[in-house]
């Protein structure tokens, strides 16, 4: 059976995603290589904590969005090439809500809701938060943009470069989200045989593909975006 031609665009978004996962590879390996100084360093209350919070957001950004950007930049591509629009927001951000409610469910029963407070899952909100104005606006603009709006739309960019190389007739079998929605399981730690941890696994994977699913189908990404601001790290 002769072997199946690449289309332009098949070729691009094979370099596309090579380039992604060089740029996060190497962010995450010098994280990993250094993980104890830079925990460290983000927890030190000596260090003025908007320059701990500059430090970590761009070693966020290096894992969840250098790759990204590095590839938009190559392309010439904005960022409403990839659904930040006005067209469909509402639509989009509607749609995409529900999907966090089985993640919201298991943090209810299994004991771990203790109330609703977007980002307090990384090391530097409250420190910023309690810093005063304006180091508390310009600290928490870093963690929005690192932790919620980067972090969310790298998902967005990848699904895309990788329904571009692996397209699919179906449109259910989604690889980008499908693919994404793994990887999110992986990087997170959500892993594990036991009834707990699958179920857990099973409500990220809903949020991840689900979210994605809703970007093709609306054409817009705001609600990504949304989710990842306002409820991811949020309970």
């Amino acid at each position: 059976m002769p072997k199946r031609e690449l289309t332009e665009e098949q070729k691009k978004a094979d370099v596309d995603l090579y380039i992604i996962i060089i740029l996060t590879v190497l962010a995450l390996a010098v994280y990993l290589g250094f993980q104890d100084w830079f925990v460290t360093f983000a927890k030190n209350v000596e260090v003025h904590i908007l320059l701990r919070t500059l430090v970590m957001a761009l070693m966020q950004f290096g894992v969840a969005g250098l790759g990204i950007s590095a590839v938009m930049l190559l392309r010439k591509e904005s960022f409403k090439n990839y659904g930040l629009k006005a067209k469909g927001t509402l639509k989009s951000i509607i749609l995409s809500v529900p999907l966090f409610v089985p993640a919201f469910l298991f943090t209810v029963f299994t004991g771990e809701y203790h109330g609703y407070f977007p980002f307090q899952e990384v090391w530097m909100t409250r420190d910023v938060l309690a810093s005063g104005f304006p180091i508390s606006v310009a600290g928490m603009a870093l963690i929005v943009l690192a932790w919620g709006f980067f972090e969310g739309f790298n998902y967005v960019v990848i699904s895309e470069k990788i329904n571009t190389r692996y397209p699919s007739k179906n449109r259910w079998l989604n690889w980008g989200a499908i693919i994404c929605a793994i990887m999110c399981i992986l990087i997170h730690g959500v892993i594990g045989v036991t009834p707990e941890s699958i179920i857990e696994a099973v409500t990220v994977f809903i949020i991840i593909y689900g979210m994605l699913a809703v970007k093709e189908f609306t054409g817009n990404a705001w609600g990504v975006v949304f989710l990842f601001v306002f409820l991811w790290n949020a309970f």
